[in-house]
């Protein structure tokens, strides 16, 4: 599979989202974060994903006036708190998060989980798209029953689910279904956490026989299975080789030994489950 740093994948809007973002989860650090999009827009990449929870969006807003690369080449991804669902607190979470970005539009705006009235959610954003606030949006953390359910109300579809996905728990029902229903799978946590999946044995193996690094392996891994993918890191060389994914690929028998990783093991919150219904947002 041919592809190349500058490759996009196309939303059914007609939008499109770089293959390779930076995640900036857990950049809580104003001069850190600001550093590791610097050196990420100085390595290639165009996307940057951030979210109210965050508490990084300013630091963003930052880092996105003071690199050297025009506006409008640049994908900026942020997202609707769980504290914020309905349809006015929608509006009035969207104009704090631009105000601390400091942008005069949004590239793309998402659910971050399905919970509460989501549904009035979505149609807030729905307004934000059709007044060219945003140019798309889309969900996070929805299963198939989630995005059913907007489905009966909503007039526009999410370009993307943004979902936790690696070797460890590969998603591939969820994948096949957005996939039928033009949705693009974006895989946040893609190396997923504590090291487990670095130290594993098998990518170790095929990762030594191609002088690559683990997580370059799992990376490519995910492009072949057609993700976006969104790693995090503030060290520059790690920032740098996440995205070094296109002069190299895995063969047929790499792909089947890490599809045969999966445990379905999640390392984030799973939304069906009865801990995470019940928790309250603030």
């Amino acid at each position: 599979m041919e592809l190349r740093s500058a490759d996009t994948k196309g939303f059914h809007n007609g939008q499109e989202i770089p293959l390779v973002g930076l995640g900036v989860w857990k950049m809580a650090d104003e001069r850190e974060a600001v550093e590791a999009i610097q050196i990420a827009v100085d390595a290639g990449y165009r996307a940057i994903d951030t979210a109210k929870v965050y508490e990084n969006e300013e630091f963003v807003g930052r880092a996105i006036r003071e690199v050297d690369v025009p506006r409008e080449t640049l994908t900026i991804t942020t997202k609707l708190w769980n504290a914020d669902h309905g349809y006015d607190e929608t509006l009035r979470a969207f104009e704090t998060s631009m105000k601390k970005l400091q942008l005069d539009y949004l590239d793309l705006y998402l659910i971050h989980w399905p919970v509460g009235s989501y549904k009035d959610s979505w149609r807030a954003m729905e307004r934000l798209y059709n007044e060219g606030l945003v140019k798309s949006i889309g969900v996070s953390n929805f299963h198939q029953h989630h995005l059913e359910n907007l489905f009966t109300t909503a007039n526009e579809k999410p370009v993307i689910d943004q979902i936790e996905m690696h070797p460890l728990l590969s998603q591939k029902p969820l994948r096949s279904y957005l996939e039928s229903q033009d949705i693009v799978h974006e895989a946040w946590s893609p190396l997923a956490k504590g090291g487990e999946l670095l130290n594993n044995p098998v990518l170790k193996s095929i990762a030594e026989a191609r002088d690559l690094t683990v997580a370059q392996v799992i990376l490519r891994w995910h492009l072949n299975n057609g993700s976006v993918i969104i790693p995090k890191s503030v060290t520059p060389e790690r920032i740098r080789s996440n995205i070094d994914l296109f002069d190299f690929d895995l063969s047929a028998a790499d792909m089947e030994q890490i599809d045969a990783l999966n445990e379905d093991k999640r390392t984030g919150s799973d939304p069906d489950s009865e801990e995470f219904l019940a928790r309250e947002w603030k």
